[in-house]
Order: structure tokens, then sequence, then C-alpha cells
């Protein structure tokens, strides 16, 4: 599985499997019990996971490398808790990656990109890009 069939939908929390797509909305499956549902377009925005990229200094990183980055360094620089304040997300983040856009980069992106990653991984779906290569 890659991160093309994970799709974020708002006003809903973490990762939803693309099942298929209609003109109206979309069909997803929840990962934890396999049960698929109608979302519409009318009601929620989605956003594909392949298609998020975190803006750097020079232009952007894709989501799968600041996955990849987190992974290499968390057995010596463990994910702050979900409780963390800002700026001890921000610290982590820099060291994660270094050359991120300061005035871009917000702390509501620092929390989603280290909640989806979590989620991934504790579902052991991490490497799913990493497959099809």
């Amino acid at each position: 599985m890659s991160y093309k069939d994970f799709v974020a939908v708002s006003g809903l929390p973490g990762l939803y499997k693309l099942v298929t797509t209609r003109n109206n909305g979309l069909v997803v499956e929840d990962v934890d019990t396999g049960k698929t549902k109608f979302l519409s377009v009318r009601k929620y925005q989605f956003t594909p996971l392949e298609t998020v990229a975190i803006y750097t200094d020079d232009d952007a990183e894709e989501i799968s490398e600041v996955f990849s980055k987190i992974e290499t360094m968390e057995p010596t620089l463990p994910i702050p808790e979900n409780g963390a304040k800002a700026p001890e997300l921000f610290e982590y983040f820099e060291q994660v990656l270094p050359d991120y856009d300061r005035e871009r980069v917000m702390i509501s992106d620092v929390k989603k990109v280290l909640k989806w990653y979590k989620f991934l991984k504790s579902r052991e779906l991490l490497h799913g890009s990493d497959e099809e290569e």
C-alpha cells in the first residue's frame, strides 16, 4: 500500500484508505475497522497524503521524505508527546528538517505530520511507498 492510497479528511481524525472516487465524493475505508463509508465533497475536504509536502527554504520536502527522516532519527531523537508545547515541537522539527520554512510552516502542520507519522507507524503502514519503488 502506498501513500497515494491514504487521504486526510477535514473534520475527521486520522487517515483513511481511499477505496474509490465518485463525482460527488469519495468512498473511504477506516484503517482500523475496515468499514467503508461515503463522504460527500459538499461536506468534507480531502487531501491525498502523497500530495502533502513541507515548505523548505528552497522548495518543498515530500511527506514521505519527512517520514523517512523522522524514522531514521527516532532511536536517538524521540518524538515529543501529544501534549507538547509549540516551542518543543518546533525545536524537534528543526532537528528533523533544519531548512523548513519558519514563516510558512505552522504549528498545526508540525502536529499533523507527527500525528500522521505515529498513525502509520503504529499500524505498520509507514513503508507503503517503498514497496512500489
